[in-house]
């Protein structure tokens, strides 16, 4: 165990995933809560765009699907808050075409030799230690607005009507979430990739909303869960010499199963 983490890439794969953990903690239990896993999944899976056109013009794929991934989510999130009836087939035509457009894009890139499995199901094993800066300052990021419009979000979450009554900017707030939403979703494809990030997003808040009172209790629960399965699934994948992202994932899967067993026992 020492001998594993006193290697530079590994210890890299930890500070990730505890970032990762903290930001799909917090703003998964938003997503949960504002019943929108199908939006989020959306943003994941159009932000592949983002990644074909960075390969294309020869600039950090990160930042590629950051900037896709916010333009969809403030496209998804007025559509979602405007016109809900409307909102189902807006989400799954951008899902689907953005994966298409970002695999069209690669294909056309010249000489392209990248591995796509490793944006479609992570690569957290070699995450540079120059990203850890910049997913450090997302979360940082993500945790300040969640802070200081705490009261705001949890007032639209629960009754965005009574919200916009008294005053609330609802919509502005609810774009505002979206793109935090599309911020961490970008951090953890690189941690489980673009297919399995909805699952890391929203298993652990699931979880955690079965057995907190409050938000701020799901909250922390959903962070506490989340680094659980990302530590155990990355030194699990680590000694099995398996792809970390899945492995994860398998582990989510399980929690879930168990927590709902354990919870009808109890009832």
């Amino acid at each position: 165990m020492l001998e594993m983490l006193s290697l530079e890439f590994m210890q890299n794969a930890l500070i990730a995933a505890v970032l990762v953990a903290i930001s799909c903690g917090v703003m998964g239990s938003y997503v949960v809560v504002n019943k929108i896993a199908g939006t989020a999944g959306g943003v994941a899976h159009a932000s592949f765009t983002g990644i074909g056109l960075a390969c294309f013009f020869g600039f950090s794929p990160m930042l590629g699907a950051l900037g896709v991934a916010l333009a969809c989510a403030f496209i998804m999130g007025y559509v979602t808050w405007t016109k809900r009836e409307r909102a189902d087939t807006l989400i799954n035509v951008i899902w689907a075409g953005g994966m298409a457009t970002g695999v069209i894009l690669t294909d056309l890139t010249p000489g392209y030799s990248g591995d796509l499995m490793s944006f479609l199901f992570g690569s957290i094993l070699t995450v540079p230690r120059e990203l850890l800066l910049g997913m450090t300052i997302l979360t940082a990021g993500i945790l300040a607005v969640s802070i200081i419009f705490f009261r705001q979000f949890l007032a639209i979450s629960h009754d965005a009507e009574f919200a916009r009554i008294r005053g609330v900017p609802v919509l502005r707030l609810y774009m505002l979430l979206m793109a935090m939403i599309a911020c961490t979703v970008v951090m953890a494809v690189q941690t489980v990739g673009l297919i399995l990030v909805i699952a890391l997003l929203t298993i652990p808040a699931y979880v955690a909303e079965s057995h907190s009172r409050n938000l701020k209790q799901m909250m922390l629960l959903a962070c506490g869960l989340s680094l659980l399965l990302s530590l155990a699934g990355l030194l699990l994948a680590y000694q099995l010499n398996f792809t970390v992202g899945p492995v994860i994932i398998l582990l989510g899967v399980l929690l879930y199963a168990g927590n709902r067993i354990f919870t009808r026992r109890s009832s």
